[in-house]
């Protein structure tokens, strides 16, 4: 069983290990984990220490998108709907979030 703690810790900061790499995925608001408010639009950070990844990405997730608003004329199965791991972590909490990447390259 999984401790409650580490799926709502006390700060928005999250240790994970993505595909076997690790890293960080935090927020600067603290507000993110007791007002639920909150959790409408709001911003993430992640960081990797990989080589490939030169700065903390900024992302910005949306927990309220409408999935009726996506692009119907792809295939879910094509290269072109496959997330990253990152993204799908977020919505190991954020069910349905859509992440956006702000100008940042996906990695992972």
């Amino acid at each position: 069983q999984v401790c409650p703690r580490l799926r709502t810790p006390r700060l928005p900061i999250w240790l994970c290990s993505i595909t076997g790499r690790h890293g960080v995925l935090f927020g600067t608001d603290s507000l993110l984990l007791s007002d639920w408010k909150t959790e409408r639009v709001f911003h993430l950070y992640f960081y990797s220490g990989q080589q490939e990844q030169t700065k903390t990405a900024h992302l910005t997730i949306d927990t309220h998108s409408h999935h009726w608003e996506k692009d119907r004329s792809e295939d879910p199965s094509s290269p072109g709907k496959r997330h990253p791991s990152v993204e799908m972590a977020i919505r190991t909490k954020w069910a349905g979030a859509t992440v956006s990447w702000n100008g940042t390259d996906p990695f992972f």
